[in-house]
């Protein structure tokens, strides 16, 4: 999928010592796909990070966003993790 990274989300990556390489597997191969509660272009990507003991890294992507989807940010689920 191509992609760019919203101000916010390359901020968040820092912040949260978040890997782009995890970003990009989740975003490719997400576990499953949610569509957003309150707003129908988004959708949450989650995925397990094995290296980091299985914790799920939620995406956050509008994917109706053109030409590329936008990432609009990332974070470690803490409600999923090793489960």
């Amino acid at each position: 999928m191509e992609y760019y990274l919203t101000e916010h989300a390359r901020d968040a990556l820092e912040k949260r010592r978040i890997a782009l390489e995890w970003l990009e597997r989740t975003l490719e191969a997400p576990e499953w796909v949610e569509q957003d509660a309150l707003d129908g272009r988004l959708e949450h990507r989650p995925g397990r990070i094995e290296e980091l003991g299985g914790r799920v890294l939620r995406v956050i992507v509008n994917v109706q966003a053109a030409p590329r989807a936008r990432v609009v940010t990332a974070y470690f689920d803490r409600r999923r993790s090793n489960r």
